[in-house]
């Protein structure tokens, strides 16, 4: 049995998707021994993996939150772009569209509400008649 800092650089090394052949050279240890870990271990890599293409996505892409108020920012520049332009100028139909068009994507990036309270568990009272068309 190969010492536990070896089945450790197995792991690593499997959860950035190593293969057997590449793994046989660098451990110098046999194929079915790798198979071996792998479906002992198949859970810490499988999670080491998610972690490392969750370090990947946080470093190369925008976060939910950074993409609305980027969004937002950009819808503020063109509705106050929009104030001050005279609605019979050519160019305005191209900036209400524009603005359309960063409504629909601040909309899809937030998603649908959410709410955490059941419909059964609202008062009666306090529930309003859109309530009703919302799903628990």
């Amino acid at each position: 049995m190969k010492d536990q800092e070896t089945v450790n650089k197995f792991i690593e090394l499997r959860a950035q998707g190593w293969t057997y052949a590449r793994l046989m050279v660098e451990l110098n240890v046999s194929k079915p021994t790798l198979i071996a870990w792998s479906r002992k271990y198949q859970f810490e890599i499988q999670n080491l993996h998610a972690i490392e293409l969750e370090a990947l996505r946080e470093k190369w892409l925008a976060s939910t939150i950074d993409r609305v108020n980027a969004l937002g920012e950009k819808l503020r520049r063109v509705e106050s772009e929009l104030a001050r332009r005279d609605l019979a100028a050519l160019t305005t139909p191209q900036l209400l569209s524009a603005a359309r068009n960063l409504q629909r994507q601040i909309e899809q990036a937030t998603g649908p509400l959410q709410f955490t309270v059941p419909l059964n568990d609202i008062p009666a009272e306090e529930q309003h008649e859109q309530v009703h068309d919302w799903k628990a």
